[in-house]
């Protein structure tokens, strides 16, 4: 089969087509999928610069997320059949056939989920990812309610657009910092409440004045660095933040956040499949069920920016490191 692998840690002329062998079912409860195509994601990027989870291993297959169709299945698989069409979040961190820059590849099939009907493959396949991160952050770690109040960095991004429409059906009211006039339509199309162009005005001051000096109830940080530091002098006193980025105390200090009294959450979606935790990715599975049906209620949508062939997977690597892409990008198989 066709496969884009990572020769080597480097820049985006690691990524290399090659022909390796079809992966093949070596437990009863495995499925084999054709792929249509592979969502495109930053930790991809990271990876390719910096190596794969496993070194041990040589030239991996990157890529997280995939949608495709069913073509075989083990003797011990109950949810699946050939001919259907699923979408998951699995492999891609460097272990031997996995990774999904690929025309097939092997997914246990706890970790799939049917495609939403009402998805193209690409859209589906750039789907899982930024939607369990975006759950896990908001209803896991802060137990998001109804007439809360969030604030939700970067919501024209991949992560931040699926938080907007996740954190509108819990009933919040959502703020969300933006670059531009472009993306601030978008995320009023996606329902954002309160778009701040925090080029022009300064996201802390627009959250006090939004709020009547009290702070937002939460905050949902995908930017990183000094954003997070700086965010939670914009959150209620005995409020909650979550980052999916690590935070650099060695730069920054706490103090804000500990005389605010401020619950601190870290959400990485990769946790269950780097520490092999079932439970955790079958949670995440559940996820994707439920936000398929969201999809094919029209109650959830996924902004495709971008769509390249497989042999052109260096070039949407350059594009996710530019910093300047809207919703996401897919490679189609």
């Amino acid at each position: 089969m066709k496969a884009i692998l990572m020769t080597e840690a480097g820049g985006v002329d690691v990524l290399q087509l090659r022909d390796i062998p079809t992966p093949q079912i070596k437990s009863p409860t495995e499925v084999i999928v054709e792929l249509k195509a592979a969502g495109v994601n930053p930790i991809d990027t990271k990876i390719r610069k910096r190596g794969s989870f496993y070194p041990e291993f040589s030239s991996p297959v990157l890529g997280c997320d995939g949608a495709g169709i069913v073509v075989e299945v083990g003797d011990g698989v109950t949810r699946f059949r050939k001919g259907d069409e699923v979408y998951f979040c699995a492999g891609g961190l460097g272990k031997p056939e996995t990774g999904n820059y690929a025309q097939y590849t092997v997914v246990e099939e706890d970790y799939v989920a049917k495609k939403p009907q009402s998805l193209s493959f690409a859209e589906a396949a750039c789907a899982p990812l930024v939607l369990i991160t975006a759950w896990e952050a908001m209803c896991d770690r802060i137990s998001l309610g109804a007439d809360d109040k969030i604030l939700i960095h970067g919501g024209a991004g991949g992560v931040g657009h699926v938080a907007i429409q996740l954190a509108k059906l819990r009933g919040a009211e959502v703020a969300t910092t933006v670059s531009n006039p472009d993306k601030e339509r978008l995320v009023r199309k996606l329902g954002a409440d309160y778009p701040i162009l925090y080029k022009q005005k300064d996201f802390i001051n627009a959250i006090m004045d939004w709020t009547k000096g009290k702070g937002v109830d939460a905050a949902f940080d995908t930017v990183g660095g000094k954003t997070f530091f700086d965010t939670c002098q914009a959150v209620k006193v005995y409020g909650d933040i979550v980052t999916i980025l690590e935070p650099d105390c060695h730069s920054s200090s706490l103090k804000t956040a500990r005389n605010r009294n401020l619950r601190i959450s870290l959400e990485l979606m990769l946790t269950p499949a780097l520490m092999n935790l079932q439970e955790g990715l079958k949670h995440q599975r559940k996820i994707l069920e439920q936000c398929a049906v969201w999809f094919d209620e029209g109650k959830l949508t996924i902004h495709l920016e971008h769509t390249f062939p497989l042999e052109s997977a260096s070039v949407a690597h350059q594009m996710i490191e530019s910093g300047s892409t809207t919703g996401k990008i897919a490679l189609t198989i």
